[in-house]
């Protein structure tokens, strides 16, 4: 396998002069950048990743954390922060953390040890005081980890009222929601925005809100015990399409025609809500947009250690399918 010294008495220049091409770093003439690119290309010769991240600080890595990769919507995600990187030069790691602490932890201490550039973090186990000392750029996504961390998200709380409005716009009287995880910030705001909306009705009770898991199954059994406790309920909203097709579900195994007698709305515009029947009435986030922008400010904050960066908040908004009635005239 060929060496940095190969390429040198190839190109008949000196080794620092070949290291100054490979890394962009200092001044090279044409000419001379053109001979060592040459020799490069001959000798098929490929720089150790090592000892370039000790010449320029740098790995040319990043990782990205999700809680579950088998959600369809990390690996939305996550393919928007991996054509970002690519586009960069920068190798992308994916770490699925099953939202455990531990398993978070020993990904960052590995990682760190690999000279690991940033970190993508989309977790709500993760605590503030556990990254307060990474001395690597992090940016949070979907959900917030601390105010002080930079952060890409959506208007959960507006996505959740613009869904309950529109429940009530086609004629819902009485309308359940299926929320997240307490600990999971998103899920917090979707359960505000219903609340914002519903929270002076006469028929509002704690058992209107059933707590999910973001799965299918947490779904369907939170729908069950919403609609065996509450049988006057008519819309449901639930906290991300999981759930939502958990929902639909339930209505088939309890005998509840969707959408005369239910409808249901869920939360992220994933692909397996275009494809159940009925198709899923949903709040759509630009999943693409924000992993895109995620790895932007991320290797923005790699490059241009310095600069100021704000927290982004997308705005989302309402896609109707069959799985809510139409709307009355």
């Amino acid at each position: 396998m060929s060496t940095i010294r190969d390429v040198a008495k190839l190109a008949n220049v000196s080794v620092a002069t070949v290291s100054r091409v490979i890394n962009a770093n200092g001044y090279v003439n044409e000419n001379t950048k053109q001979k060592v690119e040459e020799a490069i290309k001959q000798l098929n010769y490929r720089p150790n990743d090592v000892a370039r991240s000790l010449f320029n600080g740098r790995s040319k890595m990043i990782a990205l954390f999700v809680p579950d990769i088998q959600n369809p919507f990390f690996p939305e995600l996550a393919r928007a922060v991996e054509d970002m990187a690519n586009s960069r030069g920068y190798t992308f790691i994916l770490c699925n953390t099953d939202n455990n602490n531990q398993k978070e932890i020993d990904y960052l201490q590995a990682l760190l040890q690999k000279s690991i550039d940033g970190f993508i973090f989309v977790s709500s186990t993760i605590k503030a005081e556990q990254i307060e000392n990474i001395n690597v750029p992090i940016v949070a996504m979907d959900r917030k980890i601390s105010p002080e961390l930079v952060s890409v998200t959506v208007d959960n709380r507006d996505g959740a009222r613009q869904a309950v409005e529109y429940l009530q716009s086609i004629g819902c009287k009485q309308i359940g929601h299926i929320c997240g995880p307490e600990n999971v910030s998103s899920s917090r705001n979707r359960l505000q925005g219903y609340l914002d909306v519903v929270k002076k009705e006469d028929w509002l009770t704690s058992d209107c809100v059933q707590v999910g898991d973001h799965s299918i199954q947490g779904g369907l059994l939170a729908a069950m015990d919403l609609l065996q406790k509450n049988p006057n309920i008519d819309g449901i909203f639930a906290a991300n399409d999981l759930m939502a097709l958990g929902v639909l579900k339930a209505a088939e195994q309890l005998g509840i025609r969707v959408p005369e007698q239910l409808s249901v709305i869920g939360f992220d515009n994933t692909e397996p809500g275009k494809v159940t029947t009925p198709q899923l009435t949903t709040i759509n986030q630009p999943i693409y947009d924000i992993g895109k922008r995620a790895a932007e400010l991320l290797i923005q904050q790699i490059e241009t250690p310095d600069s100021e960066i704000e927290s982004v908040i997308y705005n989302v908004e309402l896609i109707v399918r069959g799985s809510t009635k139409p709307l009355q005239s």
